[in-house]
């Protein structure tokens, strides 16, 4: 839901709110807050509320410290696993510094200008999300584990299917917030289970992966188990992917499907790193339904990029690459980009390789480019891109990249 400023105090006030949770992300898109009593939120409002940056890895140092936090009040949104009497509230902030500047650092900032810059040109893009993740039971000391909840696998439902449950408790507490689940069901690995949202604009579908993340866990916990979004949990079982489906408009009509592909086909290597920035990311590429190879195909799950089987508004692309511990809103803003390039250039789509790319043969395999296939391929390629430099800024190049 929508809310003016305004809207946002009278809503404080008459609903007996008692805290307000300013969050924003880290530069590897991890979740931070700062509580403030609803006394301050006109300050937070009109001036921003400081924030000690130097302690957060990217952000800054003890001599450049102080940045200001900006409550976005369309983001409010009641915590509904928090005391219902003295009610807990958050909003997502834009970061600036104390003279007003955006902050470089701030990966909502980013997004929200490839939005921009997407919108002057005339085309709008729109996303959705599908997060896998481990349960895992807790130990004696409440510790994470690495056994799971159940040995069920793709679609099993109960009692072989544990996780039934907790999937409901989280859509159920989802649509709390006012966020819209399309289907959940047991993935192939055991304990595995996955979500997926409905599309809706950039932003707000990169601000729901974060709060997606955040329920999970908070869900999870409260059940006595821990939900694990790592790349690669299990050694011998799928890795958990973070498929992005992706679709542009445009004010003249056009069909530029395919030159948004194309596009990001065109920069995947350059952006890898930003889509998965952990060593245990490429454990998961080549299988459990991860790709290896720069290729495209319809309805194809060996491939980097499908078009599933959709017709008119839910035709869309989907981007099978990344891992949950993506920056949402970088992962986001590089493939608006990527697209945008592709569009403005009419890039050519390759051919589809409408092969299963997991059992081809060496022969067959060899035509195609592969993904980086470490974290340091994947560091040099963005190191050595234009395409890189020109949208991240140089500090967080560096951090992903000179580790």
């Amino acid at each position: 839901m929508k809310y003016s400023v305004q809207e946002v105090m009278q809503y404080v006030l008459e609903e007996d709110v008692k805290f307000i949770r300013l969050a924003f992300c880290d530069v590897f898109g991890k979740q931070k807050n700062i509580s403030i009593m609803p006394q301050e939120l006109p300050r937070a409002f009109e001036y921003g509320i400081a924030v000690d940056a130097s302690a957060i890895k990217g952000f800054g140092d003890e001599a450049h410290s102080d940045l200001l936090l900006h409550p976005d009040g369309d983001t409010l949104m009641p915590l509904p696993w928090r005391p219902e009497h003295g009610r807990v509230v958050r909003m997502f902030c834009s970061i600036t510094y104390p003279d007003g500047r955006p902050f470089e650092c701030d990966s909502r900032w980013i997004l929200k200008k490839a939005i921009e810059d997407a919108e002057n040109d005339g085309f709008s893009f729109y996303f959705g999300a599908e997060q896998e993740f481990y349960l895992f039971n807790l130990d004696d000391k409440g510790n994470p584990t690495i056994e799971p909840y159940d040995n069920a696998g793709y679609m099993d439902i109960a009692p072989e299917d544990r996780g039934e449950n907790i999937r409901r408790e989280v859509c159920l507490t989802l649509e709390q917030l006012g966020i819209h689940i399309e289907s959940s069901h047991h993935e192939e690995g055991p304990g595995q289970n996955e979500i997926d949202f409905r599309y809706s604009d950039p932003m707000t579908a990169a601000d729901y992966a974060v709060v997606f993340q955040t329920v999970v866990k908070t869900v999870a916990n409260r059940n006595g188990l821990y939900a694990d979004f790592s790349p690669k949990p299990l050694e011998n079982y799928p890795g958990n992917g973070f498929h992005i489906n992706m679709s542009v408009t445009s004010r003249d009509k056009s069909d530029n499907m395919d030159y948004m592909i194309a596009g990001i086909l065109d920069h995947i290597s350059d952006m890898t790193v930003f889509l998965n920035p952990l060593e245990s990311s490429y454990r998961r590429f080549g299988s459990g339904k991860a790709p290896k190879y720069i290729s495209w195909s319809e309805e194809n799950r060996s491939q980097l990029v499908r078009v599933p089987a959709a017709m008119g508004e839910y035709r869309r692309a989907e981007l099978r690459s990344p891992d949950p511990a993506a920056n949402t809103y970088l992962a986001f803003a590089l493939m608006i980009y990527s697209a945008m390039d592709g569009i403005r250039n009419k890039t050519e789509l390759q051919d589809p390789a409408n092969i299963n790319l997991f059992t081809a043969d060496e022969d067959t395999l060899s035509k195609f480019t592969q993904l980086p296939m470490s974290l340091d391929a994947a560091r040099e390629a963005a190191k050595n891109s234009d395409f890189i430099r020109k949208h991240i800024p140089e500090r967080i190049l560096d951090i992903y990249c000179n580790k």
